[in-house]
């Protein structure tokens, strides 16, 4: 077997429609000899039908990631197809929308947007842990440039910057038992979580004049091979990092 994941085993969450990075993340570990195991929250037969066209099949596990009895189920579950983890792919947000008026937003809002949104990558990553432990391995994750404040992104972009800060210090704590973790900060994709985003047409736009190598918010495939390429051996001493995949956007100025 050849490839970049040649004989890993890759947790893929959050696919939802193949228009998803998640979608096009596993796909690519497959393609580059991964076994690959989705997880998704709700209408599991939707996604059942979604993972049936990817190259290989690949179980999906129902999991919702505020359910701690699903989580300290997870490892079994796995375990019912594989022994060990490799990789795992953190591709999970969720915003209320009163999450996205940052002067109006309630608690109510704001705590469901960090929970789904930020503490999941170390709930989900905890979960999978002694899966990994044995060989080591490579945790993933999609954010959205946190380090400004986005238009209409509003408390959805707080939830990101906790997200950010939450993978540097997995980073920091498991980087000792062999286990990486990093961020790839994907540009706007027409995704079906951009359909819960108001005002998603004014915060894409940006990117139409203000990315030098270009975007198109219908290719989830770049960011894609960003994830997989941090899921590879490639990166074996980094960690704790934020790899900006959005035509460049994230360092241009006025």
């Amino acid at each position: 077997m050849s490839g970049l994941l040649a004989g890993k085993r890759i947790l893929v969450t959050g696919v939802v429609t193949d228009a998803s990075i998640a979608f096009h993340t596993a796909r690519i570990a497959q393609e580059e000899g991964a076994e690959v195991i989705l997880t998704g929250f709700g209408r599991l037969s939707l996604i059942e039908r979604v993972a049936a066209r990817l190259p290989k099949p690949a179980p999906v596990l129902e999991l919702d990631v505020t359910d701690q009895r699903q989580l300290d189920g997870l490892g079994d579950r796995i375990r019912e197809h594989t022994d060990t983890l490799d990789g795992l792919v953190h591709s999970i947000a969720y915003g209320p929308r009163g999450a996205f008026s940052f002067l109006d937003g309630d608690w109510n809002d704001v705590s469901t947007a960090v929970h789904v949104s930020a503490y999941s990558l170390k709930s989900l990553t905890t979960a999978c842990l002694p899966l990994m432990e044995r060989r080591g391995g490579s945790v993933v994750g999609l954010t959205f440039d946190a380090a400004v404040a986005w238009p209409r992104y509003d408390w959805m972009g707080v939830a990101k910057a906790a997200l950010e800060s939450t993978s540097r210090y997995l980073a920091r704590d498991l980087g000792g038992r062999g286990v990486r973790c990093n961020l790839v900060a994907a540009g706007p994709l027409r995704s079906m979580a951009a359909k819960s985003i108001p005002g998603f047409a004014d915060l894409a736009g940006v990117w139409e004049h203000r990315a030098p190598a270009g975007w198109d918010p219908t290719d989830p495939d770049p960011a894609a091979r960003g994830v997989v390429a941090l899921l590879s051996d490639f990166f074996p001493r980094t960690t704790g990092e934020i790899v900006h995949v959005d035509g460049g956007v994230h360092m241009m100025g006025a």
